[in-house]
């Protein structure tokens, strides 16, 4: 008979395999515990956190209809596959060889380690098309298949729900958009910048009509997009495109509250503005109110503070905010700047200490405790906890 496992061992492979929670056997320290305990004690134990904004990645080894462009993993691109590894290696994937499976395994653990039910949105992501309704391959940066977050939250149904991507120049536009809505998916996801998708396009009317009819939220990247190239598109970020959708019905969610660049006003014919400041008066306007909501996606990212971060923690709108993580992201350390949040009082520095120790453990726990954590150094003012347990699915009638 062998020797039975060792205690260490098995709560090991137990973690390792999402079996048990934080709370039936804390890997951290006591203050590192203590901060994430607080980030869960004020919520509704009958609610699952939310969190909209995670991507699903695939490299297509497995035959699962994912892909990347050839150009982000090849040598003679350098800044490309730079990019691409550090994406890669936040994901806390060992080797590539069945990277798609891996990835979404420790995507699932780390959300079952919360000490309390994650719902994680996974997000698909179309091609980018031509205004013919022909696929782009040039443009394309990464695809992931409405079937594939299908079928991994059908292997993952406790943790993952799945978010469709349909470019509505598709010639299938409309039939894929019933398809999935048949299937259950209320959320819709954009990156128009790099889709090529302007959201003011007339043309795409019928598609915004039957989105609304089928109580599809539209969950779109707003603002200048760095991550992705766009070659030469941040045009299609500007909030001011996203008010076609909305006033013919469409609920849409404002990926990162546009926090990043400028575009021109086009309310002032001439003048530019910064994207957080044009969505802002999207916010504004009445008529968008139980209609238009931000998410707090990368918010808290070195390359966006401090003033959408400290914005958004004062102005009205926890009823009006989303959580989402950007994940993989967070696992960037390049863009996590701990130090800085310190520099600007939104954390204490044992605070960050704490921090540090549960995003070298779990990213995606990290984010959720950093962002329950983080306080406006001058008001006091938290994001509210309703924000973290916002179903987008039940923000359209």
């Amino acid at each position: 008979m062998s020797p039975r496992p060792s205690r260490r061992f098995r709560l090991t492979l137990a973690l390792a395999l999402g079996l048990t929670s934080l709370s039936a056997a804390p890997p951290f320290s006591p203050a590192a515990q203590t901060l994430i305990d607080r980030a869960f004690s004020d919520l509704d134990p009958a609610r699952p956190v939310m969190d909209v904004h995670v991507h699903a990645i695939g490299l297509g080894q497995d035959g699962d209809g994912t892909s990347v462009n050839p150009e982000k993993l090849s040598t003679r691109h350098p800044m490309k596959r730079l990019g691409t590894n550090l994406y890669l290696k936040a994901t806390g994937v060992k080797g590539l060889d069945h990277f798609d499976r891996d990835y979404l395994e420790i995507l699932a653990s780390r959300a079952r380690a919360f000490p309390r039910p994650v719902k994680v949105h996974l997000l698909a992501m179309d091609r980018a098309y031509h205004p013919d309704g022909t696929p782009d391959p040039a443009r394309t940066e990464f695809h992931v298949p409405n079937d594939y977050v299908l079928e991994a939250a059908a292997r993952y149904p406790d943790v993952f729900v799945p978010v469709a991507s349909i470019h509505p120049a598709r010639k299938d536009a409309l039939e894929e958009l019933e398809r999935c809505a048949a299937k259950g998916i209320r959320l819709l996801k954009w990156l128009p910048n790099a889709q090529a998708i302007d959201p003011a396009d007339p043309r795409y009317d019928p598609f915004y009509r039957r989105m609304k009819a089928l109580g599809v939220v539209l969950l779109t990247h707003a603002g200048e997009e760095k991550a992705v190239a766009v070659k030469d598109a941040q045009a299609l970020g500007n909030p001011l495109r996203l008010r076609r959708p909305l006033d013919l019905g469409v609920t849409v969610i404002v990926a990162h509250g546009a926090s990043l660049g400028r575009n021109a006003d086009l309310d002032h014919p001439g003048k530019t503005a910064s994207n957080f400041d044009l969505f802002l008066r999207l916010m504004d306007e009445p008529r968008y109110r139980g209609q238009l909501y931000g998410d707090l996606s990368a918010i808290t990212q070195v390359n966006r503070l401090p003033r959408p971060l400290r914005t958004l923690l004062n102005r009205d709108l926890d009823g009006r905010l989303l959580n989402g993580s950007d994940y993989p992201l967070p696992g960037v350390d390049l863009v996590i700047w701990t130090r800085g949040l310190v520099q600007l009082k939104f954390i204490t520095p044992a605070e960050r200490r704490a921090l540090n120790e549960v995003w070298k453990a779990n990213p995606l726990l990290f984010d959720f405790v950093l962002k329950r954590t983080l306080r406006d150094p001058r008001t006091g003012r938290r994001f509210a906890a309703g924000v973290f347990q916002r179903d987008p699915a039940a923000l359209s009638g």
